[in-house]
């Protein structure tokens, strides 16, 4: 099962169906609720939205199109071929589905529609960046940035687009740039959850007089491994096991019910973990 899965997402029908779906998404409000309110989109599409609105040369499409050549050369030199051909389906279904969509969703106020913008256009964005390639653009920059540094892609946008919309306070009214501001924010936030959702784990520590028994329990009816952590207790200085476990949120009532039928003493500790590797659980992408 793994290997199967492991296969798809490498799967050159699985990448280009989510790079084809996730930017056609982006396109739908690009033209169906940034367009009709002038947003500045972020990115390099902002941009080149933001040269269309002054100069009038051209359309946003184009533009974004002579905007990724430099950054598409970047992402040869620094990640792979695979990423590059990825990225430029991505940029190539942006800008000729940006010519040929003509939508317009009817939502009058402008807050509303920053936030219907940002959270659906993230949506997109994070689909297609789920994939082995990228939306093009200043997102080529983030990959690298994350490949390099771990620098998280979502916090890398919005800055990229922080120093784009003080640029625009010379241009464009304060309204329409906070508007566009809160639009990009919950853009990074929805990338962020997109990249997330299914690497999101939690992780379970149990310190209980009955740990062999609690990891029987588990094993059996939960089929999943746990780590046994040999520690000494501060006060006392008895030696304790602590046990380890990494679940999901459906698991994680199951494990709760298992470890206190069992000891009703139990410390039971959860935390959140945003990206597990590894084992059973999500490959390393390598683009």
């Amino acid at each position: 099962m793994a290997d199967k899965k492991k296969k798809l997402g490498y799967s050159v029908f699985w990448n280009c169906g989510l790079i084809i779906f996730g930017s056609l998404v982006q396109v739908l409000v690009l033209k169906g609720i940034a367009a009709p309110h002038q947003f500045i989109p972020g990115g390099l599409f902002g941009i080149s939205t933001l040269i269309c609105y002054l100069t009038d040369w051209l359309n946003p499409g184009l533009i974004y199109l002579l905007l990724n050549i430099p950054m598409f050369i970047l992402g040869y030199l620094f990640v792979s071929r695979r990423f590059l051909w990825y990225s430029a389906l991505a940029m190539i279904t942006v800008s000729l589905s940006y010519q040929v969509i003509n939508i317009q969703i009817p939502i009058e106020n402008e807050l509303y529609a920053a936030v219907a913008f940002g959270a659906i256009f993230g949506l997109g964005s994070g689909i297609v960046l789920r994939s082995l390639g990228s939306n093009g653009g200043a997102d080529v920059l983030a990959i690298i940035l994350n490949q390099k540094y771990n620098f998280g892609i979502g916090k890398f946008s919005f800055s990229f687009n922080l120093i784009l919309y003080s640029a625009c306070l010379f241009f464009l009214t304060p309204d329409l740039v906070i508007a566009s501001i809160i639009a990009v924010f919950i853009a990074a936030q929805a990338i962020n959850y997109t990249l997330s959702m299914f690497s999101q784990r939690k992780m379970a520590f149990i310190i209980s007089e009955q740990p062999k028994k609690i990891a029987n329990q588990v094993m059996s009816h939960l089929k999943i491994g746990m780590t046994m952590l040999p520690a000494t207790g501060a006060y006392h200085g008895q030696n304790k096991t602590v046990l380890m476990v990494v679940i999901n949120n459906i698991q994680l009532k199951r494990l709760e019910e298992i470890v206190f039928t069992t000891d009703d003493h139990a410390l039971f500790i959860v935390e959140n973990t945003f990206n597990v590797l590894g084992s059973t659980f999500s490959k390393r992408k390598l683009y």
